[in-house]
This record gives C-alpha cells, structure tokens and sequence, in this order.
C-alpha cells in the first residue's frame, strides 16, 4: 500500500469551507457572528440540530446564502434518529483530501465535493449519562457517538490543512486569530488542536470502554412479531 507523504506543509490556511456537527452547542451565538464577520465569503455546513440552531443565528437572509444541509450537500437525508448523518464519502473527501495533491482535487471535481478547512465538533454526553441515578447499559450505549469522533480523527488526522475545533473554550481565541490574519489559521495551531482531538476522541473511547468492562451480563428479553 503506497501513502502519500507531504513534503511542504502551508503554514496559514484560509477559512473558506466549515463544517459544524456539535451537541454542546455553548458559545456558537457568538463563534458564529465573529467568523462571519471576517470571513464574507464562508460556508457552513451543518446537520440536524445543529442546523437549526445556526439558522437562528445567522438570520434567515444570511443563512441562505451562507448555510448548507449536510443532507443537501451529500444528496442522503439523515437516518432516523439522527444515528447517520456525516458518514459519507463526499464529507470524508473534504476532510481528508490533499489540496496539494493532483489526484485528490480531482477527486474533488469529480464529486462536487468541497475541502473543509474546519471542523467544528463535539460528542454525545456518554460520561454525563453515568452519572445519571437511572442510567442503563441501554442508555449507555444509545450515548455512544459515532459519526462525531470518526469526524474529528478524519480532520485531525489532515491537520497540515484542516482545524479541528472540540472544545468551545477555544472558539474566542481562534475567531481572534482568524480576524488577526487576514481569515486564516496558522499550522501551530491546527497542530495544538489536533492534539486536543485526539485526546479528546482517546478519552470517549476510554469511558466507553471502562464504562462496559463492569457490564457482565444484560437481561435478555425477545421480541416476537409476526411477519407477512
């Protein structure tokens, strides 16, 4: 198997293309505003929720033309219960691809598919739920977030052009950066924040892991239904 090694990294890279899948949805009110507020030309692409939540932020006449469905952009609506709606190829090409590379901006065109230049993105509450008096194996596992951590390790993993934003004590200081530096973030600090997702994500699995290594057995009971 051949990888591909990059042997130039571009040290700032505008913010052009943002992608926002969060369940905290603390501080957007104002991280929102501020990136818009340097960045004219930005879009973001959002999901469920989180969707909303942007929506009324920005204002009607803003989020039409700046905010994008993820269930638009990849042509596949959410499956029920919100449990897929980022695992899609056209999300993890945008995240994963090279701009540098040939191939991969090809690939782009060939999908209509747009490089993220951020992710905005944090978990379902799985360690707040254990903490519940009434919580169950059944609640635990309901609160294992999938689509989140498979996003941040995939634009943890192209840092060399991709922000990955877990944690909203970060949003002031890179809204501050961006505005600072003409729109754009630095390699340092896309380095410091994959750090931080990859701590992030390595602690979730941790809890999950913990929390389940005390589970020895779960009641079992069968469900009948009667086909045809």
């Amino acid at each position: 198997m051949a990888f591909n090694i990059v042997e130039h990294i571009d040290d700032r890279i505008p913010i052009q293309n943002i992608l926002v899948s969060v369940f905290d949805k603390t501080g957007l009110d104002s991280f929102i505003p501020e990136l818009v507020a340097v960045l004219p030309n930005v879009k973001l692409y959002s999901t469920g929720g989180t969707y909303t939540a942007l929506r009324d932020i920005l204002g009607e006449d803003d989020a039409k033309s700046r905010l994008v469905s993820v269930s638009d952009y990849t042509g596949q609506p959410e499956m029920q219960g919100g449990l897929v709606k980022t695992l899609d190829f056209k999300i993890y090409l945008g995240l994963l691809s090279e701009t540098y590379n040939e191939a991969h901006v090809q690939d782009l065109a060939r999908t209509q598919a747009v490089a993220f230049d951020m992710v905005v993105a944090n978990l379902y509450p799985f360690r707040k739920t254990l903490l519940a008096p009434d919580c169950t194996p059944e609640k635990a596992r309901t609160n294992i977030d999938i689509g989140g951590p498979c996003m941040i390790r995939a634009a943890a993993k192209n840092y060399l052009r991709v922000a990955t934003v877990t944690d909203p004590a970060e949003y002031s200081a890179l809204a501050q950066e961006v505005r600072n530096n003409n729109g754009t973030l630095g390699i340092n600090t896309r380095l410091r924040l994959m750090r931080k997702a990859f701590a992030t994500t390595a602690a979730y699995d941790l809890a999950i892991a913990g929390y389940f290594a005390g589970i020895q057995s779960v009641e079992v009971r069968a469900v009948y239904r009667t086909m045809g």
